[in-house]
């Protein structure tokens, strides 16, 4: 009955919460410079201001501002996200198409960033003075310190110009029609690129923050008597030191996995992966107002799920927890 009440009052406050940050994506989108009629007139190659009068009516710009705020929140109550003037296509099909591509990208360079990073910090406090404790923190400290669009580049250089070993761009080669196991090793090679850059940040972050959070807990007394019972140094770091060590672990990742979905922009744009990050960067070009609030709205609902996983991963790694 806790969990179930804890889940219930979670889920009333991710719908305050998604709400209160649809209004204020609305306005922040509104303040930009910029008028979406005229980039639409400019592209059509007519600007006299009776097409503009005729484009403001036709996309209710010419509306007041609590009036379209009123029809965007009414509309997104009915799932109905708007339609892209650009695209000519509705917005919740153009994130549909996109979103299972951002999703795969983000999704593999979380669990590869959080599975070597922690592996690596566990390693690291293992090791504390070795040669390798030297590797690992000096290696996650270049990671950690090197912008990620640089680190795509040179991935870039190296691996698809010099060595000619992965595709530089895209999610699948062009004019293959691949079906089965063919189609998935060919997405497979050309998202390593992309993966591999976008989780060499966060795997840098979790090694460092391991390594920092067993060697503090490696130092408290519950430790230090599960020694005196005589368990074995393997039992003594799996058991007690790593478990109770991950809970900070958890929640930077928890914090990061959200943050990655906006990372991927970047990554997206240099490698040319169709995902909603690059529809993002290029809705903002366009001023596409529909389509910069669905991907605010979907990105928002997918952190606010990430929160409450984490939350409820904390029960499972530590029972003492009581989520209320």
């Amino acid at each position: 009955m806790s969990r179930a009440r804890f889940l219930l009052i979670r889920i009333v406050k991710a719908v305050v919460v998604v709400c209160a940050i649809a209004v204020a994506n609305f306005f922040l989108v509104r303040m930009a410079p910029g008028d979406p009629a005229q980039v639409l007139a400019g592209q059509s190659g007519a600007a006299d201001e009776k097409y503009l009068v005729q484009l403001r009516e036709q996309f209710g710009l010419d509306k007041p501002l609590p009036t379209q705020l009123y029809i965007y929140l009414s509309n997104t109550a009915r799932l109905d996200l708007g339609y892209s003037h650009r695209q000519q296509q509705p917005v919740a099909q153009l994130i549909a198409e996109r979103l299972p591509a951002t999703l795969l990208l983000t999704g593999c360079a979380f669990l590869l960033s959080l599975a070597a990073g922690v592996m690596l910090g566990v390693w690291s406090a293992r090791n504390v003075g070795s040669w390798a404790d030297s590797a690992i923190t000096t290696g996650a400290l270049l990671f950690y310190a090197t912008p990620i669009f640089w680190a795509g580049l040179l991935l870039v250089l190296v691996f698809s110009v010099k060595l000619d070993w992965l595709p530089a761009y895209g999610m699948s080669t062009t004019g293959a029609a691949l079906l089965g196991a063919s189609a998935v090793l060919d997405v497979a090679r050309h998202a390593i690129l992309p993966v591999l850059t976008l989780s060499l940040f966060y795997m840098a972050t979790y090694a460092r923050l391991t390594r920092a959070s067993m060697l503090e807990v490696s130092q408290m007394d519950f430790v230090k008597t599960a020694r005196a019972k005589g368990l074995t140094e393997r039992e003594v770091m799996y058991r007690h030191v790593l478990r109770n060590a991950l809970l900070p672990v958890i929640t930077y990742a928890g914090i990061h996995a959200g943050g990655l979905v906006g990372g991927s922009i970047v990554v997206e744009t240099i490698f040319a992966w169709p995902g909603i990050g690059r529809l993002a960067f290029e809705a903002v070009s366009q001023r596409d107002y529909p389509v910069l609030l669905g991907i605010f709205l979907v990105i928002s609902i997918l952190v606010v799920i990430i929160n409450l996983l984490t939350d409820l991963l904390y029960a499972a790694v530590d029972p003492r927890i009581d989520l209320k």
